[in-house]
Order: structure tokens, then sequence, then C-alpha cells
């Protein structure tokens, strides 16, 4: 497995699992292609037989949890069914809030226009909660974090846009799938050995960075933190130079 796509382990007893997904991984097997790097099969491959507990999107970098026993499977299960794990994540979105903090409270459904997508579904869709508050704000950009009381598919990724601040990188629900330095560098040049401009990043621009749970076993309160990588923290220092209030 290519050195790019490792993951990290953040904390391992004989209970469960803490791991820090890399962007562009998925969390299960390729029901198509078995052969395409996924967590289960690299946690399988260094401790045995693992259970995902939850998952996150394949562009979606940052922190999973997975169980070890069938019985620590069932207690973390239950803890993300019943919502007592508080999820958050870091998004890069487009625009300018007026308010620093607000909830979204819109359900989500399956885009049948559009295979493998969500949208805003207000008859069918399923209850979802989001709350939100400003972290970081930029001349044309907002680093906001995201509390998720539910766990649809590209949950942050629909509210954000629905609300008029889709993420700053999503080739679905955004503008872009790119982010050049170009975007926000006046005179910006291209280095004097390269042809072409690349990309500071060029994945959804969403990082789960915090985790908090209880053990499956000692029912301690435990707390996780997923560093952001080195692709949306580049990004960020840019932005700080060149696109600041």
């Amino acid at each position: 497995m290519s050195k790019t796509i490792q993951p990290e382990i953040i904390f391992a007893d004989e209970h469960l699992l803490l791991v820090n997904k890399p962007a562009n991984m998925l969390s299960l097997p390729d029901r198509y292609n078995a052969s395409l790097p996924n967590m289960r099969d690299w946690l399988q491959a260094l401790y045995g037989k693992i259970y995902v507990v939850h998952r996150l999107d394949r562009e979606t970098s940052g922190i999973m949890c997975f169980a070890r026993t069938t019985e620590a499977h069932l207690h973390l299960s239950r803890q993300f069914n019943q919502r007592s794990v508080e999820k958050n994540y870091l998004v890069l979105v487009d625009g300018q809030f007026a308010e620093p903090e607000g909830v979204i409270d819109l359900p989500i459904g399956e885009n049948m226009a559009k295979r493998g997508t969500m949208r805003i579904d207000m008859q069918e869709g399923k209850p979802s909660l989001t709350l939100w508050r400003v972290e970081e704000s930029f001349a044309q950009f907002t680093l906001v974090q995201c509390n998720i009381k539910t766990g649809r598919m590209h949950q942050i990724r629909v509210h954000m846009l629905a609300i008029g601040h889709p993420p700053a990188v999503d080739p679905i629900y955004g503008k872009r799938d790119a982010f050049y330095l170009s975007q926000i560098k006046r005179k910006y040049k291209v280095g004097k050995f390269q042809e072409t401009e690349q990309p500071l990043m060029q994945r959804v621009t969403l990082h789960a960075f915090n985790l908090l749970l209880q053990h499956p076993q000692t029912l301690e309160e435990m707390n996780f933190d997923a560093p952001l990588p080195k692709d949306f923290a580049a990004l960020l220092r840019q932005l700080r130079l060149h696109n600041a209030q």
C-alpha cells in the first residue's frame, strides 16, 4: 500500500481501535473492486477479525472507530444509534457567515436523479441534524466545525450546500474539484520547473477531527483527536497568507 494513504493508529486495546483514515481510502471493501485499499481489510491484516462501527465517506479524512469483539461491537453500535457519541468535523466552505453558529435540521434522502448522491428531501428524507460553529473566517471562505447528531450519507456536504455554503472543494456538491493557489494569490506564477500549477488540495475539504465515546468494557468516557492532514493544513496556511479578512 502506498505511503500516501497509510492510516494511523490512534488507540488500540483488546476491545476497540481508533484510526485516522486518510482521504480517498474506503471504509469498507468496494463491491465491484475488492482490491481497492480499505480500512477494514487493512486493519484485519494487522489485528485479525474486526467489526466496522461507523463509516466515513471515501473522500473524507479523519477518525474512525472499530470494534475487536462482538460484545464491543454491540455496545459501540448502540452508542452510535442512540446518538450518545460526539462526532466533530472541520469543513472549509465557500463564503462567510452572518452568525457565529447555528443548527441545520433538514431531512436528507437519496437523489434518485444522480446515483450515489443525496439531497434535501422534505417529503421522504430521514431526519438529519447538524450543529455548526465558525472556527476561522477568511475573505472568501470559512472554516466551520460541525457536530453531527445523525449519520446520514454526505450529511455535512448536503447541509452546508443547503444553507448556501458548500465545501470549498467538492466535485459533487461544490463549485470546484480542486483548490489552486492562483485562486487566492494575486499575480501567481507557475514555478520555474513546473509546466502546470499543482493543486493545494484535490479532494473534499472535510475532516473528522474528534470523536467522544464510552469505552465498551470500562465505560470510561474517552476523547480522541485526529490532526489535520498535510493537504488541509497547507491550504489553511495559504488562506491565512493570501485570503485574510
